[in-house]
């Protein structure tokens, strides 16, 4: 059960997942995708992860293709109707998500579905039949829904079908655990209401939390341009994680390392003892990229990112200018103190826009206090370098 609660935020409710546990018996475990792009991104691998979890301690995986769903286009999070994807582009995408999940699961042991399957089938009486298991009072209990109303932005009849719909495969599929994203809480819910409507034992449900995206604050998406896709190549791939902050560098390990905990905890505590965050970044890198590459990718996106990295981002000559740090001197003071800003307030400024770097590491942090032994590269913008002497 401690596996399964790594990376999770919420299983509801948890003694029936621990009774199911109990049983030691395979459960029927679910976790439905709407194909709605071509290629799956490290926001997606959190959930799969999870379904890997499982999978591992024996019980039976449903990747389920959300092929029906998609012609109805999933308005969680939407303050607009969503516009459908055509049949043509959800056949195109289903194929790619069946080649890339398996990166992750065991083929032989994961059993794909599409839930047009069943929902194909259905008649207009059948469709009637389901929407008359929720009200639209239970609808508008959705914040996503509220809100839309509360604005009187439109809602679209049918997109009130969308979480019948996902409810209605965990009764097609008799799930016993329903995984999803924390956005889907209220989708997977109606799932347990659907069971029990069509007298199903109802399924437990565990949440994982919505990856960042590199810029640390919005979820991670192929349309806003801050993911990493697990199809991209090595280098590429590679580049990206090194680009995240030193703090969302933690996030990236909880949910998406297969490190165990006490591993990641001895990192944590290496850094706080001085170690460059960027040396526990690259083990980071090297574990993303053997996954979706191999070991032989990862160590030469390594060396190419280093190559680089020495190449463009420091010069060979620049001056130097000797600094007393007192313990620990404010970046803002120091970018003054260098000469690389007019004043403190502007160098706290230019870290906030993501400008100033140690030794190639983005500060992110206005108020961090450097505290330097040896001799280091501080910058200020493209072309402000300057050799800082601790004194």
């Amino acid at each position: 059960m401690q596996q399964l609660l790594r990376g999770a935020d919420e299983i509801i409710p948890q003694h029936e997942l621990e009774v199911k546990l109990a049983k030691n018996a395979p459960l029927n475990i679910k976790a439905g995708f709407d194909p709605t792009a071509p290629d799956l991104h490290l926001g997606h691998t959190v959930l799969i992860n999870k379904l890997r979890q499982f999978q591992a301690l024996g019980h039976n995986v449903t990747f389920l293709i959300g092929d029906f769903t998609g012609l109805i286009g999933d308005p969680t999070g939407k303050s607009a109707t969503r516009p459908p994807l055509t049949e043509s582009e959800i056949k195109e995408n289903a194929v790619t998500y069946k080649e890339q999940v398996f990166k992750i699961l065991d083929p032989e042991l994961t059993t794909v579905r599409f839930n047009s399957e069943w929902m194909g089938k259905m008649s207009s009486a059948d469709m009637i039949r389901l929407a008359a298991q929720h009200t639209v009072a239970r609808m508008l209990e959705r914040d996503d829904f509220s809100k839309r109303y509360a604005s009187q932005q439109p809602i679209a009849i049918h997109e009130f079908l969308y979480p019948l719909v996902q409810g209605y495969d965990s009764v097609a599929l008799e799930s016993d655990v329903e995984l999803g994203g924390t956005d889907q809480k209220f989708n997977l819910l109606v799932g347990r209401e659907m069971q029990k409507a069509y007298g199903k034992s109802p399924q437990a449900i565990l949440t994982v939390p919505i990856l960042e995206g590199l810029d640390g604050v919005q979820k991670m998406s192929k349309s806003l341009g801050n993911y990493i896709g697990i199809t991209d190549p090595a280098n590429e791939m590679f580049g990206k994680l090194m680009s995240v902050s030193d703090d969302l560098m933690w996030r990236y390990f909880e949910l998406l390392s297969f490190r165990p905990v006490a591993e990641v905890t001895a990192f944590q505590e290496q850094i706080n003892d001085g170690a460059n965050p960027r040396d526990i970044k690259f083990l980071l890198c090297e574990e993303i990229i053997t996954r979706f590459h191999n070991a032989t990718a990862a160590q030469n996106a390594k060396q190419d990112f280093i190559q680089r990295f020495q190449k463009n981002a420091i010069p060979d000559e620049m001056s130097e200018i000797n600094v007393v740090q007192g313990g620990g001197i404010q970046i803002g003071v120091l970018t003054k103190e260098a000469q690389l800003c007019a004043s403190s307030s502007e160098g706290m400024r230019m870290v906030k826009q993501g400008a100033v770097k140690i030794n190639g590491e983005k500060v992110t942090d206005p108020k961090a206090l450097i505290n330097e032994s040896e001799p280091f590269v501080l910058q200020v913008g493209k072309r402000k370098f300057v050799r800082v002497i601790p004194a």
